[in-house]
Parts: structure tokens; C-alpha cells; sequence
């Protein structure tokens, strides 16, 4: 199965062609994005990967973040089981 990531872009609405357009949605393959970024120019690439790094490092903290929340609400629902006794914790393991 072929992914594919759709662009939105309202740059092209400057060209007569597209004057009467909004947007133009450009759909490429993930190869193709792939293909696109093998031919840029280094300090491009580095600038892609400190983006990328940078988006991981906020979906990281979203998640954390997010994990956190449900624990609170589970905390406060008395969901939440706690144990030092390592039987227990196995038991609570396996429910």
C-alpha cells in the first residue's frame, strides 16, 4: 500500500493559472517526498532533520504529557493500584 502525504498550499493562487483557486492540494507518495529530500543541498537536509528532531521531541511530550493526564484521571477515579509487595504487582500484572 502506497502512503501518500497531502500538501496544502495557497502559494500557487499568485499564478494567473491558479488565480481563481484557493488552494491547490499537491498529493505526493512518501517516495516521492523521500526523492525530493535526496535532492536538496545539505545545509537543507540538516535544516529537515533539526525540523524533524524538534517535531519527534513535541510529539514525545505530547504523549507524555497526555499519559500523564489519563493517570491523573485514573488517580482520582481510584483506579489506580499501587504495591511494593512483588507477588501483588505480578498479580496486578497479569489482571
Amino acid at each position: 500500500m502506497s502512503r501518500r502525504i497531502i500538501f496544502e498550499s495557497s502559494a500557487f493562487a499568485d499564478f494567473n493559472e491558479w488565480a481563481k483557486l484557493d488552494k491547490v492540494l499537491l498529493i505526493m507518495t512518501f517516495n516521492d517526498v523521500v526523492e525530493v529530500i535526496k535532492g536538496l543541498s545539505i545545509d537543507e537536509k540538516q535544516e529537515i532533520q533539526l525540523l524533524l528532531n524538534q517535531y519527534l521531541r513535541e510529539e514525545r511530550r505530547e504523549d507524555i504529557y497526555n499519559n500523564f493526564k489519563l493517570a491523573q484521571a485514573e488517580q482520582q477515579k481510584g483506579e489506580l493500584k499501587f504495591s511494593s509487595n512483588i507477588n501483588e504487582l505480578r498479580h496486578l500484572i497479569e489482571e
